[in-house]
C-alpha cells in the first residue's frame, strides 16, 4: 500500500475514471480529480460519493494548462497518478486530428512536467488496444509487435506509449503502467454511474441500449462479411469495475516494480454483434431492431486479449461475464434515461 495514498486521478469524472475513483475511494485511498469536464459530468462524482460513503476532491481543470495542473499537485502532496483524460471518438479524431494531438499528447506532456517538477513518478496510464493495429493473430499478447493504428484516436495513444517509455528510460525514478484495455461496457451495479456519451453513441453496446430504451430507432450493423463464426466484427468486451479494479493492482504492483510495465486488460474472449445484439435482448426483455450495413472504413474483424500476464504479474483477472455486463448496461440506460442529466436512479 502507498505510504500517503493521495491519488490523482486526471479525466476522472468521465465512464472508466469515475468507476476506478469508486474503487480507490472503496479501497481507502484518497483522491483527487481533475477534470475539464469536456465529455462527461460531475454528477458522476456525487453519485460517486454516496456509494462510497465519501467524496472525492474534485478541480475544474485541464491538464494542458501547467497553472492549473501545478496548484493541484501543490496544494497536498500526491503519491501517484491514474491518467485518463483524453479524447476518445474515433470518427471525431479523423475529422479533426490536431484537437486530439494537442488534447492527448500535449496534454500528457504537461501532466508528466508538472509531476516531475513535484516529485511523483508512478503512473497509470489509460491506454488501448488500438495501438496493435490491425492484430496477425488473436489472442493479442502484449509481445506482439505494435501496428498501425487506424485513427489519430489510436496514433495519440500510441505516441503517448512512446512518450512515457522514453521518459522512464531517462530517468530511473519513474514507474509507469501501460493498461492498454479492449473494449469496455457495463455499468456499476447500483444503476447510479455508468457510460454517458455526448450524443449519439460511438460504441456498440450504448448504442444498442438506447435503441431497447427507445431513444434510437435501429442498430447499424456494419459489415456481415467478416471472417467471424457469424460475418459480424468481434471484439473483446470487459465490464468497467473489472476495468476499474485493474488499475487499482497495477497501481500497487508499481510500488515494487520501476521502469515501464505493459499489460493487456481484457477478458481473453471475443464476442460478435449479433452475440451482443442477442444477449442484450435476454437481459432486458426488449427486440432491437437493426439493419445490415456496409463495413466501415478501418474496422477489423476480430480483436482479443491474452490476459494471462495481467493475472501472473498483477494477480488480477476479469470476473464479470456477459450476463453481467448486459444487465448493468440496461439497469443504468433504463433508470439514467438521459444520462447525468436526468434519471429516475434512487
Amino acid at each position: 500500500m502507498l505510504p500517503s495514498p493521495h491519488i490523482l486521478v486526471t479525466g476522472g469524472a468521465g465512464y472508466i475514471g469515475s468507476h476506478t475513483v469508486l474503487v480507490l475511494l472503496q479501497s481507502g485511498f484518497d483522491v483527487t480529480v481533475i477534470d475539464n469536464l469536456s465529455n462527461s459530468s460531475d454528477e458522476s462524482l456525487s453519485r460517486v460519493a454516496r456509494l462510497a460513503g465519501k467524496s472525492p476532491r474534485f478541480v475544474k481543470a485541464d491538464i494542458r494548462e501547467r497553472g492549473q495542473l501545478s496548484a493541484v499537485f501543490a496544494e497536498r502532496p500526491v503519491s501517484a497518478v491514474i491518467h485518463f483524460a483524453g479524447l476518445k471518438a474515433v470518427g471525431e479524431s479523423v475529422r479533426v486530428p490536431l484537437r486530439y494531438y494537442d488534447n492527448n499528447v500535449v496534454g500528457t506532456l504537461r501532466l508528466c512536467e508538472a509531476m516531475a517538477e513535484h516529485g511523483v513518478f508512478t503512473l497509470v496510464f489509460s491506454s488501448s488496444a488500438t495501438v496493435y493495429g490491425d492484430p496477425a493473430t488473436v489472442p493479442i499478447s502484449e509481445d506482439q509487435p505494435l501496428g498501425t493504428p487506424t485513427n489519430p484516436y489510436g496514433r495519440s495513444k500510441l505516441m503517448i506509449e512512446q512518450l512515457l517509455t522514453d521518459l522512464a528510460a531517462s530517468d530511473a525514478r519513474w514507474k509507469v503502467a501501460l493498461l492498454r484495455y479492449f473494449n469496455p461496457v457495463g455499468a456499476h451495479e447500483s444503476g447510479l454511474i455508468g457510460e454517458d456519451p455526448n450524443g449519439i453513441p460511438n460504441n456498440l453496446l450504448p448504442y444498442i441500449a438506447q435503441v431497447a430504451g427507445g431513444k434510437l430507432r435501429e442498430l447499424s450493423v456494419w459489415g456481415n462479411d467478416y471472417p467471424t463464426p457469424d460475418g459480424t466484427g468481434v471484439r473483446d468486451y470487459i465490464h468497467v469495475v473489472d476495468l476499474a479494479e485493474g488499475h487499482l493492482c497495477a497501481l500497487n504492483a508499481l510500488q515494487t516494480r520501476p521502469g515501464v510495465g505493459i499489460w493487456n486488460l481484457g477478458t481473453g474472449r471475443g464476442y460478435s454483434v449479433f452475440d451482443m445484439l442477442q444477449a442484450f435482448e435476454a437481459a432486458s426483455g426488449k427486440t432491437i431492431p437493426y439493419r445490415l450495413a456496409p463495413r466501415r472504413s478501418g474496422d477489423i474483424a476480430m480483436c482479443f486479449a491474452d490476459p494471462s500476464r495481467a493475472e501472473r504479474e498483477l494477480g488480477w483477472r476479469a470476473s464479470r461475464g456477459l450476463q453481467a455486463m448486459m444487465e448493468d448496461t440496461w439497469r443504468w440506460q433504463s433508470r439514467n434515461p438521459n444520462g447525468y442529466r436526468s434519471s429516475t436512479a434512487g
